[in-house]
């Protein structure tokens, strides 16, 4: 018995036996990692493979993979009940998750194993993604750097909207400076998963919000559907201060408060574009920790002019779109702003 990608939401969870590197690269969202063999070990038994003999690589392989299924037996599966039901995968729904599956079904519980394993389940999220985008009203978010885009997706989210906000998953704030500090961005195939599975999870009939977002954020690729379908959607624009902005972006990016060094890095290379003066006053700026000062020379300087000529491009006005001034960035303010968004139905 064997199940396929579209039952995902009828077991109990998902189990990944496939190596820690392979689950790093991209895996089924909500999947539990249990190896059953480690990379080291994947690596040894291929060699065999290639080297020697198939029989000598399943002899070996075989061994360890009996030793990690115990493993996995007396730790993750010892407190599940009889009637737990998992679905297991490996690279191509063959001898790794086979072993597993063979195993748990032997012990009583009702396993099943993924029918072509994560390349079918691969196949499936590039088709996807191909079709789901089109299927939904995009209201897309818009405002220059600092009109508090994101927070206020998180606050629509809050309040039972359905949000994509695709620098979460990302993890990457789409600037120069938009890194997060201790947090890498995830592999271009798991970026991927995580929108699938967001679509997946949404209603049609109800509209999606989403940032303004280029083709790229930091070295992640948005879908060409995705942004095709995002710029065929109507507007929501923010009209917000300089100083609030200011404010909002000194919160931000407190993380660079403390780091002249980095932030001056990243500064310079703006100068093929804003010239090399112009470059040396910021980080002259940043040197002497005129934080504010020099927020408001980015945005009015670089962030804003560079924003308005992606959005005059990308997001044009439309007679569909709403605007809303906004000068409170706080909570507070921005739950007011997202209940005024929801009662116009943008």
């Amino acid at each position: 018995m064997s199940a396929t990608v579209a039952d995902l939401a009828a077991f109990d969870a998902i189990i990944d036996v496939r190596s820690p590197g392979e689950f790093a690269e991209d895996h089924i969202p909500g999947a539990v990692n249990l190896p059953v063999l480690d990379d080291a070990e994947r690596a040894r038994v291929g060699t065999l493979y290639k080297q020697v003999s198939s029989f000598e690589a399943k002899k070996v392989g075989a061994a360890l993979v009996s030793r990690n299924i115990a493993q996995h037996l007396e730790t993750w599966f010892a407190g599940q009940p009889k009637a737990y039901r998992p679905l297991v995968y490996c690279w191509r729904g063959g001898g790794r998750s086979g072993s597993l599956t063979h195993v748990l079904q032997k012990v009583g519980f009702g396993a099943v194993q993924l029918e072509g394993g994560y390349k079918a389940y691969r196949r499936h999220v590039v088709a996807e993604l191909a079709r789901l985008p089109a299927s939904f009203a995009f209201r897309v978010v818009c405002g220059p750097t600092g009109s508090g885009k994101s927070r206020l997706l998180q606050v629509l989210a809050a309040e039972g909207a359905q949000v994509l906000d695709l620098e979460g998953l990302a993890a990457h704030r789409g600037s120069l400076l938009g890194a997060l500090p201790d947090q890498a961005q995830p592999t271009q195939k798991n970026f991927e998963s995580a929108i699938w599975f967001a679509l997946s999870r949404f209603d049609p009939a109800r509209p999606v919000f989403v940032e303004s977002e280029s083709k790229k954020i930091g070295a992640l690729r948005v879908p060409e559907v995705l942004i095709a379908a995002m710029r065929a959607g109507a507007c929501v624009r923010l009209e917000v201060p300089l100083d609030a902005r200011v404010q909002l972006l000194t919160e931000d990016y407190a993380h660079f408060l403390d780091d002249p060094e980095t932030i001056n890095r990243q500064i310079g290379y703006l100068a093929p574009l804003r010239g090399s003066e112009t470059v040396a006053a910021w980080q002259a700026l940043a040197s002497a920790r005129a934080w504010r000062e020099l927020v408001a020379a980015l945005l009015e300087q670089h962030y804003d002019p560079t924003y308005l000529k992606s959005l005059t491009k990308n997001y044009a006005a439309a007679p569909s779109d709403r605007t809303f001034r906004v000068d409170d960035l706080s909570a507070g303010g921005l739950r007011q702003l997202a209940a005024a968004i929801l009662a116009a139905g943008s």
